[in-house]
Formats: structure tokens, sequence, C-alpha cells
């Protein structure tokens, strides 16, 4: 992946900052990470011994350290979905008692009531019990909806994935005239990352509680040289995004919170889907932790390991800071089970017309090396695995956790949410963690697929975890 030049000196950032920043910007792409665990990809880490299937029996005692409520499918379907349920809570488990606060789980294979599991560690119980329903930030799942917003205005003719960003942005944008909205919706533009700017990291950290707008997100990015000439390469972006809002809000005349509420959560019926603008929450929701300080692993950078928050055991509640800094690339709060509904409306044609979702499906290649392998498309990526071809994004903002995956025809569905982020934008310092996490990970996208996760990923865990932001 193109690493691309040092911010200007006038940012003041080091050279060791830089390189790490970039190092998790190539641990961004979930798919590909899933790809590895189930055998296609590099091996990184290893889970722990696994534990002995009975503890997964729902109604059996979870190991000492975790609280289960594990949710039970329906009669009709009880004898099918047991191996899967069985599967998914053992791993659930393992990953909490690896560390991870809280785990969520549901799947719905298209055949029945979707198996939904919940663990969470004894010490968060205090400030919440969690609930399969719980409201989550769903970070950079965020950019599907955008390019969704997007592509239902292509389909109207109020504006073409071929226009130049200029057209839209005139003089905010470098390159602007030989940009094109098409290579801000899949990464093709080069534009410099903005959360790899030290003016936001407080904001990252919940240090400075600012609202964000889309404009300013955008002007840190494009206060940095590009990373290369527009569409002669590919490199993950979140400043692609920030632009992308910015368009939408000039095109339509409205906020994005607007556009997500009118164009998408009610058509859907999705209740406890909104796009954020501050700390406020609408409903239950999920506590999101990560290490304090003083427990912080030696490994994680001191520019990331002092987050702001209420301290419990040794972690920092993150819950109430602000992730407008997110904006158009990742500020998105919503459920496991509203996304579901989300990505079946998406992949069955409700939410754009045939051509538009013919767009968004039209990938280009993650790594230049391998341009059979992970595609990114216009907000969402894909790749065949051994279970079965996968379109999905992950996203991570501090706290939270997500991978939302489906199908080709959004007849089944599968997200996996854990209420901790850390361990994947540093994954050599959790690695025990990193690994249940990616066991759960590959395990749910197979159940998704009614098959069991193959037998390198369940025994070996190899493969990177998955990253966000």
């Amino acid at each position: 992946m193109t690493t691309g030049p040092q911010p200007t000196s006038a940012r003041g950032r080091s050279r060791t900052r830089s390189a790490h920043r970039r190092r998790r910007r190539n641990r961004l792409m979930a798919v590909a990470c899933l790809l590895a665990a189930v055998g296609l990809g590099t091996a990184l880490v290893r889970p722990g011994p696994a534990a002995a299937d009975p503890i997964g029996v729902p109604g059996a005692a979870p190991p000492p350290g975790v609280t289960s409520t594990t949710a039970v499918a329906s009669p009709a379907r009880s004898d099918a979905a047991a191996p899967l349920r069985v599967r998914l809570t053992r791993l659930a488990r393992e990953l909490v008692a690896a560390g991870a606060p809280g785990v969520i789980v549901r799947v719905d294979d298209g055949r029945g009531r979707p198996v939904e599991i919940v663990e969470q560690a004894p010490w968060t119980g205090p400030d919440h019990r969690l609930r399969a329903g719980d409201e989550f930030r769903m970070g950079s799942n965020t950019k599907t909806m955008m390019a969704v917003l997007v592509l239902q205005l292509a389909g109207r003719g109020e504006l073409a994935l071929t226009d130049p960003v200029d057209k839209w942005l005139p003089g905010q944008v470098p390159n602007g005239r030989a940009m094109t909205l098409r290579m801000l919706l899949n990464h093709t533009s080069g534009l410099f990352d903005y959360t790899e700017d030290p003016a936001v990291l407080p904001s990252i950290l919940g240090k400075d509680q600012r609202s964000w707008t889309s404009a300013q997100l955008l002007a840190l990015g494009v206060r940095h040289d590009p990373l290369f000439a527009p569409g002669t390469a590919w490199a993950y972006s979140n400043t692609d995004y920030a632009a992308i809002g910015a368009v939408l809000e000039k095109a339509t005349g409205r906020s994005l919170a607007a556009l997500v509420r009118d164009r998408i959560a009610r058509p859907l019926r999705l209740e406890h889907t909104y796009y954020a603008t501050d700390s406020t929450w609408h409903g239950p929701h999920a506590r999101g932790y990560e290490p304090d300080a003083a427990h912080m692993p030696p490994g994680v950078p001191a520019d990331f390991r002092d987050y702001a928050g209420a301290h419990r055991d040794g972690h920092v509640d993150v819950s109430r800071n602000n992730p407008s800094w997110g904006g158009a690339a990742g500020a998105v709060v919503s459920t496991a089970y509203d996304w579901g509904r989300f990505h079946t409306a998406l992949m069955s044609g409700k939410l754009l017309p045939a051509a538009q979702l013919e767009q968004m499906r039209t990938t280009v290649p993650v790594s230049p090396d391998r341009p059979d392998g992970a595609g990114y498309g216009l907000g969402i990526e894909t790749a065949t695995t051994p279970c079965g071809t996968v379109w999905a994004h992950d996203g991570g903002i501090p706290g939270y956790l997500s991978v939302n995956a489906t199908d080709s025809t959004g007849s089944r569905t599968a997200s996996v949410l854990v209420s901790t982020e850390a361990f994947a934008e540093h994954p050599d310092a959790f690695p025990s963690v990193a690994g249940a996490a990616k066991a759960l990970q590959t395990a749910t996208i197979c159940g998704m697929f009614g098959k069991p996760a193959p037998a390198a990923a369940r025994t070996d865990g190899h493969g990177e975890p998955l990253r966000a932001r």
C-alpha cells in the first residue's frame, strides 16, 4: 500500500507516529483480514486453547469472569441452530475471557429466526447489562450508508459518479478537477487521511468534545500533500468520505443526520439507526471501554494510551465521548438488528435501482499484488472465502469495533460487535484478544453461510484481526 509523504513540518508530527499510523491503515480492511482467518492470508496471531464445546450449550455455566445472556433460537429451528449457537457462544466467551468487555453476535442464515449471542465481563455489569438490541457506534460502516445516499442522488440524475469533485467543492480539494466522486467512494483519490493529522487526536481520545463538520474534517486532510495522482492507486482514506459528506450537504441542502434519517432509517423502520452529531445516544446502548493508561499494554504508543472518560476496573468508559470527528466516515449509530435489515434492503434492491447497485458492487483491488483478491466497491468491500462470497465493512471508533456482512442477495446477514477497539488498532499489543476476535469473526461469517469455519482457522487462528476507523 502506498505510504505517501510526511505531513508538512508545520504540523509537527514525528516520523515515528506517521509510520505507526500508516501500519494501522494497512490493517484496516475487514474482508482481507477475514480471508486470512479462513486460510487465504498470512498468519499473525494465534488464540489461546479452545474451551470444550459443552460450555457453549445454553444453560451451561460460562467460564469464570464471563456473564452470559445468550439468546436461544425458536423451537422450530432449535436443532438446526444448536451447533452454530454452541460454536459462537464458546468463541464469544473466549473473547470476553481474553479481555473484551462485551460482545454481541447476530447471525441470520436466511432459514429462520436469527441466532443472537451476548456475553459481557462481570465488571461491566454495574454500568449496563448488555443486550442484543443495544445501540452501537458503527464507525466506518457509516461509509456504506454514505455511498447509498450518493447513489440515490445519481439514480435520480441529481449528480453523476463521473462528476469532478471540483464541480461540487470548487477549489476545496487538490486535484479536484481530475478527481471524480467515484474515486472518493472507492478510495482511489489519493487524499491524505485526516485521522492522521495531530489536530484530531484529542477528539479521538475524548479530550476534545467539539463537534466537527464535514468541511472542517476535509480541511484537515487536504492541508497535507496527496499520496498519489487521482485514479492511479488505492489507499483507504477517511478524507474521501469527509469530502463525500460535504458533497451530499451541498447537493441536497440538508444535513447528513437528516439524510440518514429520511432516506434510509425511516423508510426501512430502523428505529435505532442515526447519524450522531454529538455524544447523545437515542436509546439503550452498549458501553464502550478502553484500558486506562496504567493498564494499557506496553506495545501501544504513548500518544494512544490515555483516553478520557469514567474509570472502572482498569478501564475507561468512552461511551460519552463525542464521535463527530468520524463524520461521514464513521459517525453512524445502529444495532446488529438494524444493520441486518439495512443490508437486506440494500442487496435486494429496495434502496437502490439496479444500475446503481451494480455500480456500488463494481470493485477495485485492495492489494495491487493480488488483483483477484479482496476488492473495494463504493462504500463496501467483497471477497470470496471458502464459506462463500462476502459483502461487508468493518468499523471502529474508541470503545466500539464492528463487523457487518451479507451475501450478494441480502438474504443472509451477520454482525460481530465488540465493546473495545484498541486491540484492533494495535493487535501485537493485544495478541489474546486479537486472536479470539478473529476466530469469532471467522466463525460468524461462515455461520452466515450455514458452514463451520475451516479447520485451519478454528485451530490456528491465523490472520489479522479487524481494524477500523
